[in-house]
């Protein structure tokens, strides 16, 4: 029996021993697993927050450029509403000095055939006038809007573009 307790003992410990040496292998074979897990998530995220700047600088550049663009725009109209607005009055004084030169006319008339003749004359020549002045007042008012939107234009081709590029280019 002693020799049976003796062989016991040494298969226990024999047992115990590659029992401890397969444990450690688990420990260090599971540190270097869980190593590797850790490292490839810090690479995942660090990729994640490196796109997601991008993203950011991306997006932040675009609301620059936006902006302006908006700017130039509203310069651009400001300016041209300015113009517009001496080129109206310009029109106006132009309209009032014709009307006191045409006072001044009608007080030297003899007739009132020479006034109406005049007035006819004077009516005329004014709706004329009117006409094309309007036209002119007309077209550069239409050119200023064009004019003005253009930048606000290119930014929304560009926005367009944006918006239709595959999210993985």
């Amino acid at each position: 029996m002693a020799i049976q307790a003796i062989e016991m003992k040494k298969t226990m410990a024999q047992a115990a021993q590659t029992g401890a040496e397969q444990a450690q292998k688990m420990v260090t074979d599971g540190s270097a697993q869980a190593r590797v897990a850790v490292e490839k998530t810090m690479e995942t995220a660090n990729k994640a927050a490196g796109d997601m700047m991008k993203a950011s600088e991306e997006v932040a550049e675009f609301g620059r450029g936006n902006f302006e663009a908006l700017s130039k725009a509203s310069q651009v109209y400001v300016t041209g509403v300015q113009d517009l607005s001496r080129q109206a009055m310009a029109i106006f004084q132009a309209y009032s000095e014709q009307a006191i030169e045409a006072v001044k006319t009608i007080s030297t008339l003899k007739s009132l055939k020479e006034a109406a003749d005049f007035q006819a004359s004077y009516a005329k020549t004014a709706f004329e006038r009117a006409v094309s002045d309007t036209a002119k007042l007309q077209e550069a008012a239409a050119k200023l809007a064009e004019t003005a939107i253009e930048p606000i234009s290119a930014r929304m081709t560009i926005a367009m573009a944006k918006m239709t590029k595959p999210l993985a280019a």
